[in-house]
């Protein structure tokens, strides 16, 4: 599984947290969910972390999954 990255964050003078990926807004922290983001990006790996945050992070197998017969189940395939 390929490692996130493009992923960058600034934190703003009323304290707020926006992150970003690759240049576009993907999400703005406030109050104590700004605290705790920029607590846990002191120690970690801060692109996984930006990635967890903003919900963007992919496994990678979501086409495999969607194109397996099982889950097929009489909906309409779509390309």
């Amino acid at each position: 599984m390929p490692r996130p990255r493009g992923f960058a964050y600034e934190e703003r003078k009323d304290g707020s947290v926006v992150l970003t990926h690759h240049g576009r807004a993907a999400g703005v922290l406030r109050g104590a969910r700004a605290a705790r983001f920029l607590a846990e990006a002191e120690s970690g790996d801060v692109q996984l972390l930006m990635a967890r945050w903003t919900g963007a992070y992919r496994f990678g197998n979501e086409r495999q999954a969607r194109d397996h017969p099982r889950n097929q189940g009489g909906r309409t395939r779509r390309g």
